[in-house]
């Protein structure tokens, strides 16, 4: 899994599960942006650890649900790289915060999808044409557990989020197979070590969901950072469309 010579964009990578891709496409030898949006401090510090253990990577701040800042941060990340983007992994994403559906606002609804959704959308069509005259590419969109049980209490609209990322990449996996890009998805299940669960789920809910799990523990920030290795990698060349479950058998399809 030689990724020496390509350039690997991460967003949400200041922490938890970004973290964890980030540092692992680094350590496979690619350059890596490091997006983040208010962790400044742990990206460049993330950043900073990537440099001392030989890897390359820089950090760069944007509001993912903003086009515009979008753009700039493509921009910017191109022209400290020298070159497009050769694998993008859309990872930025968030809960916000539990709503049941009586007390669902329009706010919250564009909210969760504008993070969830939209900028998978949107960043996908600024690195594509650069991926275009390169030959080739991969992008990886992060999708959730939730997307095939609808979720806990309170996230339809965010289960529905990510169910919409997994036929957003199929559709865009067939647009994009003709050019050597191939578009699949992860879904994580139960990860600990992440800010998620630390804000979302009470530690009876932690409990009660790692006692289902087959393989008798909650996943990590590592667990889902090697999936996607494999995914930017040569070795998932004949997979696209595809979505790689990473919940230690908690859902099985």
């Amino acid at each position: 899994m030689d990724l020496h010579g390509k350039i690997a964009l991460v967003t949400g990578a200041s922490s938890g599960i970004g973290r964890g891709i980030a540092t692992t496409l680094a350590a496979a030898g690619a350059a890596v942006a490091v997006h983040y949006r208010s962790g400044r401090e742990q990206a460049e510090a993330l950043v900073a650890d990537i440099a001392e253990a030989g890897g390359k990577a820089a950090a760069f701040g944007a509001d993912v649900t903003d086009t515009r800042q979008l753009e700039a941060m493509v921009e910017a990340v191109q022209a400290e790289f020298g070159g497009p983007v050769d694998i993008l992994v859309n990872n930025a994403g968030h809960l916000v915060k539990r709503v049941p559906n009586v007390d669902m606002t329009e706010e919250h609804y564009n909210r969760v999808m504008d993070v969830n959704f939209k900028s998978y959308v949107f960043l996908s069509k600024l690195v594509i044409p650069g991926m275009i005259r390169r030959g080739g590419g991969k992008i990886v969109n992060m999708t959730s557990i939730a997307a095939h049980d609808g979720g806990g209490p309170g996230a339809s609209v965010y289960a529905a989020s990510k169910a919409a990322v997994i036929s957003y990449s199929k559709g865009l996996a067939k647009e994009l197979a003709g050019h050597r890009i191939n578009v699949n998805c992860v879904s994580p299940g139960f990860i600990g070590q992440t800010a998620f669960h630390a804000t979302f789920t009470s530690d009876e809910g932690r409990a009660a969901t790692v006692a289902k799990i087959p393989l008798g523990r909650e996943g990590t920030p590592q667990d889902v950072a090697n999936a996607v290795l494999y995914l930017a990698s040569p070795l998932s060349d004949y997979l696209t469309g595809e979505t790689i479950e990473v919940n230690g058998g908690l859902f099985m399809r």
